[in-house]
């Protein structure tokens, strides 16, 4: 049965979390002094107004590392966790080369994001040898599979904690011993996983673990490498310059920005547990309500093992893309926002097993801080609506219209 929907509230109603978040409104009161009143460079300690800087963005790394469970010593600030994956990947096993180390090896998972995967291929030009590992049809890695493929020598394993497309979580417990059995060094990213679910990078011990500020509710444009001290991890810089960030990491800081950082990983690790929760119900209501208006609506990946926030549906009949070009007040995706102007089937879902149509039936969705049950209720009568109007046009709307693509472009960000 299509619930009915009215047309009387037309707003666009977020269901993206997973490509960004809003800035919480803490975070932006607090940003706010620190770009025309309190300016101070926070390199400039010579003077109060910079140490006013530096102080405000040493509290932020603070908090920034409570968040991962590390120390404040171990966090270098980046633009965000592309630059962070980079210099972690590229950075450690450059490092090893130049200091002898014969081993070539790095490892990744099929499933990664595109910046992790390219920055693993980019280092065969380099000499050093690229593997990536396949997933099982829940998206997850088996440990078997990893295991074989580290009886090679590796110089570095990534995997990240949670995919950004499908929401599916890794059994880091698993096969972080594989890692440290083989000697090689590990990296996860944790993007999307950060204020979300559990995280503690010495219990997962990890070596290095990426995040980036506004998928947590904090402002775009910054994000943080953990570089684990004991034992000491060591890295090249991938660019040179003043040598802030411990050498790492050259740049003046963005201070209000790293403020709004802190403030947004304090609220996360304040809220996690109950949030949680209620996005789970969220979730899971809604995907009852399409499950019994939609026969055939599947859930892509292990549903045991995902973020309580998200959802990655396969429609039976219709393409995802159909879908959203007729729900325009719908704000959702097909991927990951990286690849979303490409119209060409996820990689992600491909890698999971699924052929090209059952990639291009499948749509991403995820609540947030900031949705309501009452959204719950609008967004299944929008799909529900969408899908019965697509299946009426039948192939009509298989190759989608310029004014199509341009209403889902708009949903993006």
């Amino acid at each position: 049965m299509i619930p009915d929907i009215s047309d009387a509230d037309r707003s666009p109603l977020y269901l993206d979390y997973q490509a960004t978040t809003p800035c919480d409104p803490e975070v932006v009161a607090a940003m706010m002094p620190w770009f025309a009143e309190a300016f101070g460079n926070p390199h400039s300690v010579d003077h109060a107004m910079g140490r006013q800087a530096r102080d405000a963005v040493e509290a932020a790394r603070g908090e920034v590392a409570a968040l991962l469970g590390a120390d404040e010593r171990e966090i270098v600030f980046t633009s965000g966790a592309t630059e962070a994956n980079n210099i972690a990947i590229k950075g450690a096993v450059r490092h090893l080369a130049a200091r002898g180390d014969a081993r070539r090896r790095v490892i990744t998972v099929a499933t990664e994001h595109k910046c992790v995967l390219e920055s693993v291929r980019d280092l065969a030009a380099e000499g050093f040898e690229p593997v990536i590992l396949p997933v099982g049809a829940d998206g997850r890695l088996d440990p078997a599979v990893l295991r074989a493929a580290l009886a090679m020598p590796t110089l570095l394993v990534s995997i990240m904690a949670a995919n950004n497309e499908t929401g599916v979580l890794h059994d880091m417990a698993a096969l972080a011993p594989e890692v440290r059995a083989a000697g090689a060094l590990l990296h996860s990213d944790v993007a999307q996983a950060a204020g979300k679910v559990p995280l503690d990078v010495r219990a997962m011990d990890l070596d290095l673990a990426s995040v980036s500020a506004h998928k947590l509710y904090g402002p775009k444009g910054v994000g943080a490498l953990y570089v684990r001290r004991r034992p000491r991890v060591r890295l090249a810089p991938l660019f040179s310059g003043g040598g802030q960030e411990r050498g790492l990491r050259s740049g003046t800081l963005a201070t209000p920005l790293l403020v709004g950082f802190g403030v947004a990983s304090r609220i996360a690790r304040a809220v996690r547990v109950e949030e949680a929760r209620r996005m789970a119900g969220l979730r899971d209501g809604l995907l009852d309500r399409l499950q019994a208006a939609i026969p055939g609506v599947v859930v892509n990946g292990s549903m045991a093992h995902r973020l309580p926030a998200n959802l990655n549906l396969r429609f039976p009949d219709v393409r995802a893309l159909d879908v959203i070009a007729r729900a325009p007040d719908l704000c959702v995706s097909t991927g990951s926002a990286c690849s979303s102007a490409e119209l060409v089937p996820s990689y992600v879902l491909t890698a999971m097993g699924l052929d090209a149509d059952a990639a291009a039936r499948s749509l991403r969705l995820a609540v947030g801080r900031y949705t309501s049950a009452a959204d719950m209720d609008r967004a299944a009568a929008i799909l529900c609506r969408a899908v019965a109007d697509a299946r009426a046009a039948g192939g009509a709307a298989l190759h989608p219209t310029d004014d199509d693509t341009a209403r889902i472009a708009e949903c993006r960000i």
